[in-house]
């Protein structure tokens, strides 16, 4: 299976789209029917080339950009949409600027509407703005969901795309962000999201960040279709039970348990903007999370931010940072450091800034062990690094220039000893660890 997530204005045509692709009806509530208007994601699929194709349809009004962002957050591609007869406007614009903030670089951009309006202008327009982005090159089509023209081309080229897609990692540590979560009678709590690595099976144990215990998988379904096993990536049901469960909502994730960090400090590059411009309050998007973080610019480029509740980062994360008031164009964020230290002294800032400018964002086991001299290996795996040695003592790893220097620190400090006290038998094994 392969998910691919909608973004454009609004009114231009998305849900209409993915309907005459799938004929499932996107808009899930009464209201969203009678008024024309998608208010929340909605979930259609459909079969491709013998691939079946999921669509996570998000809505375009300016007043649901934080909706669209936890549709598209998981999403490692997008079918774009813009009308033939209005052409590129600012809720475009906008959901643009977040693809390109997330970095998501698989798209087909869809020029809908071509009955009422020469789509050819359009599209060209279209195609030079979403080439100067992280998507680059993509395929075109013009389509009219009502007359049916384009949609098999469309099709097309939507089979070309979920086949060159990356193959997931289903061997991956589980983060399944949630984005839908409800109760149904006789089954308790059941939790949707998109699963784009690791696998999920009936019996698992996962946990939450944030949650008071353990949470075991009664059932699991993919496309209304139950499963005893769903490797990525897949649209995923998941029957949970356990404390907690009830309180689960959009925005949070269920997780391998002892892989992830609960992290509420990080450090991280921003594009899109400078630094020094940003706001001290604004809202951090990651998967289908918006967790109101406080920002302190270090560089000219990093900043360090302190979210309002903890989440389960990794280093090379890629998240969108928004002013709440969203008047400003989305930036992107790279998290590099999950556990930075704290900045008491003077000129802690600058010093710290000078080190993440060295950090390049991609999980790096040596340099992180560089950095940290010591750490434990279950500590480095949960922060998304690689383990690049092996232990030196129980699970512990030490970059080999700092256990030399830890040997040669306590072999002075046990000669000194042996010179000071003669008699005694031998450094004390409290002198020591205080030493080291």
């Amino acid at each position: 299976m392969r998910v691919l997530a909608t973004a454009g204005h609004v009114d231009h045509g998305k849900s209409a789209l993915v309907r005459a692709l799938t004929g499932m009806e996107p808009d899930r509530y009464e209201e969203e029917r009678r008024r024309g208007l998608t208010l929340d994601l909605g979930f259609v699929w459909t079969s491709l080339a013998g691939e079946r194709l999921a669509f996570v349809d998000v809505p375009g009004h300016e007043r649901f950009v934080a909706t669209m962002l936890a549709g598209v957050g998981p999403v490692p591609a997008v079918l774009f949409v813009v009308a033939a007869d209005q052409g590129w406007q600012p809720q475009s614009q906008e959901h643009l600027a977040v693809l390109d903030a997330l970095g998501v670089r698989h798209a087909v951009l869809a020029v809908t509407r071509s009955d009422l309006g020469d789509p050819e202008p359009v599209r060209a327009d279209a195609v030079e703005r979403l080439a100067a982005t992280s998507l680059g090159t993509v395929a075109s089509v013009a389509v009219s969901a009502v007359t049916g023209t384009g949609l098999d081309e469309l099709r097309a080229a939507l089979a070309a795309l979920a086949a060159a897609l990356p193959a997931p990692d289903t061997g991956a540590d589980l983060r399944l962000w949630l984005d839908r979560a409800f109760t149904v009678r006789g089954h308790g709590t059941v939790v949707t999201g998109t699963l784009g690595a690791g696998t999920l099976s009936v019996g698992d144990r996962l946990v939450t960040a944030d949650g008071p215990g353990v949470l075991r998988v009664r059932g699991l379904q993919s496309l209304h279709e139950e499963h005893t096993c769903v490797g990525a990536v897949a649209r995923v049901a998941v029957n949970v039970h356990g404390p907690g469960a009830g309180a689960l909502r959009r925005g949070q994730a269920l997780l391998t348990p002892d892989r992830w960090l609960r992290t509420e400090v990080t450090d991280v590059r921003v594009t899109g903007e400078p630094v020094a411009g940003l706001p001290r309050c604004a809202t951090l998007h990651i998967g289908t999370a918006a967790v109101p973080v406080t920002v302190r610019p270090l560089g000219a480029d990093t900043a360090r931010l302190t979210l309002s509740r903890g989440l389960p980062l990794r280093t090379g994360d890629r998240a969108v940072l928004r002013e709440p008031g969203g008047s400003r164009t989305p930036c992107g964020v790279t998290v590099l450091d999950i556990r930075p230290p704290r900045l008491a002294r003077r000129g802690a800032g600058r010093a710290r800034a000078a080190e993440l400018d060295t950090m390049t964002g991609r999980p790096d086991g040596l340099a992180e062990l560089r950095r940290r001299g010591l750490v434990q290996r279950a500590r480095l795996r949960a922060m998304g690094v690689p383990v690049p040695a092996d232990p030196v003592a129980g699970d512990w790893l030490a970059d080999a220039a700092h256990w030399s220097e830890l040997q040669d620190r306590l072999a002075a400090r046990v000669d000194e000893h042996a010179r000071a006290h003669p008699l005694e038998p031998g450094l004390p094994a409290e002198a020591a660890r205080r030493l080291l």
